[in-house]
């Protein structure tokens, strides 16, 4: 389950990802929990094409959600990943 379309989930498009993605080369991934960073890198690597100098990631806790009856409900952990290329390098999103 090491395939990059299983590690790397859906790419953030949030105004913050979108500042971050212009002004300094860093792209916001939502990767899955297991991923360790060295297979985020080969997998960015592998599916844009594009050299990777850094990878930073975040584990998020899924918060606490009620429904009608049920007492208890979460949403799902899950992980952020920020990647930044090399210098002059970007990836076409649109």
């Amino acid at each position: 389950m090491n395939e990059p379309h299983d590690l790397i989930q859906t790419i953030a498009f949030t105004e913050k990802a979108t500042i971050l993605s212009d002004t300094l080369g860093k792209y916001v991934f939502r990767v899955a929990p297991h991923a360790n960073k060295l297979q985020i890198k080969h997998a960015v690597e592998k599916l844009f094409g594009k050299t990777v100098t850094d990878v930073n990631t975040c584990n998020y806790a899924g918060k606490k959600r009620r429904e009608r009856r049920a007492d208890a409900g979460r949403t799902a952990h899950w992980k952020k990943a920020i990647v930044t290329l090399k210098a002059g390098e970007k990836i076409e999103l649109a």
